[in-house]
């Protein structure tokens, strides 16, 4: 193996032992994320050794996934949150790779990342037990809360206001299914229309066909973000359900996993991924310069305090 590419992982375990003994010493509480094993043996992985040595990385993108990955302008720029938290990840573990882009679908995701056609999916997918059986997911990035979006002069703010009323929802989600349970238990009628994306939801708030439409928070405000009168919208109500969300890639590769998780770390010790955050989310975006306006959710706080990969079947609403 190359000597400055082990000793400069070594480097960094040393650091980050040296810090998390030194806040021990001082009484102070212990490193983010001291618990996960992040020591890399990079002879261990061919794939790591070739990306560090100048190698191509395919990331996995997609092209209206507001704000998370998507593209703008006539050069095909991909653009979001989890795209920049992909390309500073493979900056991290390996400066000198070359990164290419692959456009992927919500259907061909799991076998392109499994079969290594790509080697990262930087798009939204909740971390599940069942995927984990496909691809390996980092430490969790983002949670997903699902909430409702409103016409911002519709007095609505809680979905028990829903009773009678049209609510929008789009075929095959989560959230349709959380929806339904959160109808039962609180003895909630209205009618829903469904519909085969945000975007033909979104169609019917528009038009007052519907009161509400409910969904994944980072995907409402960025079908608001992309609509005609962003301002006149809002997402509101109480979290009636959360999904754990991650990148992706490989889970044949334990060093990559653990080469993953320690970028990520290191993002969220040196408080990059808040500022990338509040990037994304808290400040005007491209290509229309809207702010989205949605502040991170205490959930994905308590997960940046205490980094895991804990997926959905294990993931606790806190009540």
């Amino acid at each position: 193996m190359n000597k400055s590419l082990k000793w400069s992982w070594l480097a960094a375990a040393l650091v980050c032992a040296g810090s998390a003994m030194a806040a021990d010493k001082a009484g102070s509480a212990p490193l983010i994320g001291s618990n996960i094993d992040t020591a890399v043996d990079v002879s261990a992985s061919p794939t790591l050794q070739r990306w560090q040595a100048g190698g191509n990385v395919v990331l996995g993108v997609r092209e209206a996934a507001v704000p998370m990955s998507y593209v703008i302008g006539a050069n095909d720029k991909f653009v979001g949150y989890h795209m920049d938290l992909c390309e500073r990840v493979v900056h991290a573990i390996a400066p000198k790779a070359q990164i290419k882009y692959m456009v992927l679908t919500p259907q061909n995701t799991m076998p392109l990342i499994g079969n290594g056609t790509a080697d990262f999916n930087c798009a939204s997918m909740t971390n599940n037990l069942n995927r984990q059986k496909q691809v390996a997911f980092g430490l969790t990035t983002y949670v997903s809360e699902v909430r409702m979006a409103v016409r911002a002069d519709s007095g609505i703010t809680s979905f028990k206001q829903l009773q009678g009323r049209n609510v929008g929802a789009i075929t095959g989600t989560t959230a349709v299914q959380i929806l339904r349970k959160y109808a039962a238990d609180n003895d909630l009628n209205f009618k829903t229309l469904m519909s085969k994306d945000q975007f033909e939801s979104f169609t019917l708030l528009e038009a007052g066909r519907v009161d509400a439409f409910v969904l994944d928070d980072n995907m409402l405000a960025g079908v608001i973000g992309q609509s005609k009168n962003p301002k006149g919208y809002k997402i509101v109500g109480e979290v009636i359900g959360a999904e754990p969300v991650a990148i992706q890639f490989s889970r044949n590769d334990p060093q990559i996993k653990k080469a993953v998780d320690g970028a990520i770390l290191q993002m969220i010790r040196s408080g990059e991924m808040h500022k990338l955050y509040n990037k994304w989310f808290m400040q005007p975006i491209p290509p229309k310069g809207v702010n989205l306006n949605l502040p991170m959710g205490e959930m994905l706080k308590k997960q940046l305090a205490a980094p895991n990969d804990t997926p959905l079947e294990q993931f606790v609403l806190p009540q």
